[in-house]
């Protein structure tokens, strides 16, 4: 089936540019909402989302890329029959996952602020539970799509999702400070939890849209109907390792939550200060090093069905053409993040947030060190979408479960220190996907068969980066300070770069194809 030999560029593109976009407007959602609540409200909005995150996880994190995986190797054997059986199983499994998540974070609201050390996070904990019932619905007609290599519904739910949290959530929180902080907090979540709402009905309606095309594809009559117990088993044996290295980061994130305010605490640190230092590392620099991850997660999501279908063709060289295309692109994409992120971190803070004078300085040296997980993050979503597509998906769970066992150790120990405090959650990070990003490496190379070639992969990219990067550096010294000459900094940034990358080959005229093509049918 030649329909299905797609390149990931053309999933990848509408993802990462709409995923990009939502990021943005997310991150920059944060600026209103910091000044609605300040630095304090931030770290209990914090405290909160990483048991959110966690219980997500936990319930749908594995099974859309078990849905998008099956589906794709069912289309390529011309069995559409079997991949909407695929999708009614699926739906109705994942429904029940998180209607159970919604109760239990209902329920044990009470101990899971008592955990928190912070009580006025309970009702936060009420408010969003429903967004868990909503995601985990909305992820079965995600994976669908996906499968069938069609990622701009994804693409667009998201933008809905960040573009209802601003018009929706902001005032909530801004008539919930009017009682007080956890009410305030409280109408942010539960605006999160109606914007998920109106991203389910988008994609409901995507789905009723798309059942007359999908029907029209034709049968192979030699392919006998699957079970449902059967397709229920492959379900969930696909999803459980990729739920568990889903659920790894955000159980890290959850016991980091319980975790790092104590440890700054025991430091020397004030109470008050600290939760500020919390809410000023986790909602603002994190916020940031969270923009680029729409690449990365775009990559991964492109990498899978791409592969999977490969693999039911049997095409070994399509199949190892995407693997080096998704390294070469990890690397293209996350390495000029980390390097500009790097070298203007307190232009770019101040650029989005308003962060005090005081407090401006510690916060930067805080994004620059996390800058560098970004690439490094970037690699590890790119591999393990590689590695799931080849069924290998135990192996990312066991590198990334590998990297944050050291993760929370270095947290652990670390941020108690006077003299590292916070920065301890940075180094921490940093190790954490190192360790899973290097045998990741290993494992695509061995099992693809594929030659990593250094120049292409890592050094043309590397080269790319640092000319860039002391262009920017070069124009942030220079350039006053202010939002628009920190704006025209990041634009003749991404400028300069693409005329780099294309220079040192790091970037090729066919990787922009996708774009070029989008424009010649737009002029037409």
């Amino acid at each position: 089936m030649s329909k299905t030999a797609k390149s990931i560029l053309g999933g990848m593109t509408i993802l990462s540019v709409v995923g990009i976009i939502s990021k943005i407007i997310g991150a920059l959602h944060r600026v209103p909402l910091a000044w609605l609540i300040g630095d304090t409200g931030m770290g209990i909005y914090q405290l909160i989302f990483p048991t959110y995150n966690m219980l997500l996880a936990i319930s749908s994190a594995g099974l859309p890329v078990a849905i998008s995986r099956m589906v794709s190797y069912s289309l390529a054997q011309d069995d559409p029959g079997n991949a909407k059986k695929i999708l009614r199983i699926a739906l109705c499994f994942l429904t029940a996952l998180g209607f159970i998540a919604m109760m239990l974070m209902i329920v044990f609201s009470p101990q899971l602020a008592a955990r928190s050390q912070d009580p006025r996070t309970e009702l936060g904990f009420v408010a969003i539970a429903p967004a868990l019932l909503l995601v985990c619905t909305m992820s079965a007609l995600r994976g669908f799509m996906q499968g069938q290599q069609n990622m701009v519904p994804t693409a667009i739910s998201q933008f809905i999702e960040q573009v209802a949290k601003v018009f929706i959530a902001l005032p909530l929180a801004y008539f919930g400070s009017k009682i007080s902080m956890a009410h305030a907090v409280a109408g942010v979540l539960l605006g999160t939890s109606l914007a998920e709402g109106l991203a389910l009905l988008f994609m409901y309606v995507v789905y009723l849209k798309n059942k007359k095309t999908f029907a029209a594809i034709a049968q192979d009559a030699d392919k006998p109907a699957q079970g449902t117990l059967s397709i229920l088993k492959k379900l969930i044996v696909f999803s459980i390792p990729v739920t568990i290295s889903a659920c790894i980061v955000p159980m890290s994130a959850f016991i980091d939550s319980g975790l790092l305010l104590g440890r700054l605490i025991l430091s020397g640190i004030e109470q008050t200060e600290a939760t500020a230092l919390y809410g000023r590392y986790s909602g603002y620099v994190l916020t940031i090093i969270n923009v680029p991850s729409a690449i990365a997660a775009a990559i991964s999501m492109s990498l899978v069905p791409s592969i999977s279908a490969a693999v039911a063709r049997g095409d070994g060289p399509f199949m190892r053409k995407q693997s080096a295309l998704g390294l070469r692109l990890s690397f293209t994409v996350g390495m000029p993040c980390t390097v500009a992120l790097f070298v203007i971190s307190q232009r770019v803070l101040s650029l989005m947030f308003n962060i005090a004078p005081e407090n401006l300085q510690k916060t930067g040296m805080m994004l620059s060190l996390s800058a560098i997980t970004i690439v490094l993050f970037t690699v590890v979503q790119s591999t393990s979408g590689i590695l799931q597509g080849l069924k290998k998906q135990w192996i990312p769970m066991y590198t990334l479960l590998a990297g944050v066992v050291v993760k929370v150790i270095l947290n652990y120990t670390l941020i108690a220190i006077p003299e590292i405090n916070i920065f301890g959650a940075s180094i921490a990070s940093i190790t954490c996907y190192t360790i899973s990003m290097l045998p990741n490496l290993f494992f695509v190379h061995k099992y693809t068969g594929l030659k990593v070639q250094l120049v292409d992969i890592f050094l043309k990219p590397l080269a790319a980066s640092l000319l860039m990067g002391a262009l920017v550096y070069a124009l942030g010294r220079w350039l006053p300070d202010g939002r628009l000459w920190t704006t025209f900094i990041v634009l003749v940034g991404i400028a300069s770069y693409a005329g780099f990358a294309l220079l040192t080959g790091a970037l090729k005229k066919s990787d922009l194809a996708p774009f070029l093509r989008r424009g010649k049918k737009q002029e037409a």
